[in-house]
């Protein structure tokens, strides 16, 4: 199973969520988001499963960081699951998705 730590920070390619963000999942998501930040990022979400709430915090704290930057931050094909989760934590998309791929 890949794991946010397992993700290598190729400039341009799409960081690719592991299907478990849970608490320990939550500490390497925000390294390798900070790794990336002051330039366009594209998320993918296809493969979560899970969504804990210190790794949405983490996301919803890129995604303002991004606005922020004026960068612009797209997630690829998120996972019913993981739109589930948004949902269920009460968070609007539109804190979240500035731009949605669905390739």
């Amino acid at each position: 199973m890949e794991t946010v730590s397992d993700l290598e920070l190729e400039s341009g390619e799409p960081l690719q969520l592991p299907a478990i963000l849970d608490l320990k999942a939550a500490a390497p998501l925000a390294s390798a988001l900070m790794a990336r930040r002051g330039a366009d990022i594209t998320i993918g979400a296809g493969e979560v499963q899970r969504l804990g709430g210190q790794c949405l915090q983490v996301l919803l704290s890129a995604a303002a960081s991004w606005r922020e930057d004026q960068q612009v931050m797209r997630f690829e094909s998120a996972s019913a699951e993981f739109r589930t989760a948004l949902e269920l934590f009460g968070v609007s998309s539109d804190l979240l998705f500035q731009e949605e791929s669905v390739a």
